[in-house]
């Protein structure tokens, strides 16, 4: 049977800043991102099995994906943990923020690796994760394709 590409898009808000940065977005600063999550597969041709038609179910998709990134990044501040960006993430922590630490700068083009790594395991054995991108304003946005890596 043929390999079929589906695709479901999230949406999140998250804050973050770039240590060292020489521009604007060294300082705190949110996005709404806009998360697409293409996976590939053969539908399932046993016309016995519940999700027979489908590559995988969009709602068993949206599980993986909100339990891994958007449950997690929604509405919180992404910092690097591996600079002086800890201390401010103390503070706000401390008063009550949802604030992550990760062990990379967080741009749309690392955070977008950190996805995948996170969402691949998670699929089953016979869909493979084809690409994310990772849409940070209405003209910018990151890409991973599994073919690339």
């Amino acid at each position: 049977m043929a390999n079929i590409r589906i695709t479901k898009q999230f949406t999140f808000e998250t804050g973050h800043a770039l240590y060292g940065y020489d521009g604007k977005c060294k300082n705190v600063h949110g996005h709404s991102y806009k998360l697409s999550v293409t996976v590939i597969g053969s539908p399932i041709s046993d016309s016995n099995h519940v999700k027979y038609g489908m590559v995988i179910d969009f709602g068993d998709l949206k599980k993986i994906v909100n339990k891994e990134i958007v449950d997690v990044f929604d509405h919180a501040t992404v910092f690097n943990k591996n600079t002086p960006h800890v201390e401010l993430a103390k503070e706000l922590s401390d008063r009550g923020h949802n604030v992550l630490l990760v062990d990379y700068q967080p741009t749309s083009e690392m955070m977008v690796i950190d996805f995948a790594q996170k969402i691949q395991p998670l699929l089953p054995d016979h869909i493979k994760l084809h690409s994310l991108r990772l849409q940070e304003t209405r003209s910018s946005y990151a890409e991973w394709f599994a073919s690339d890596n």
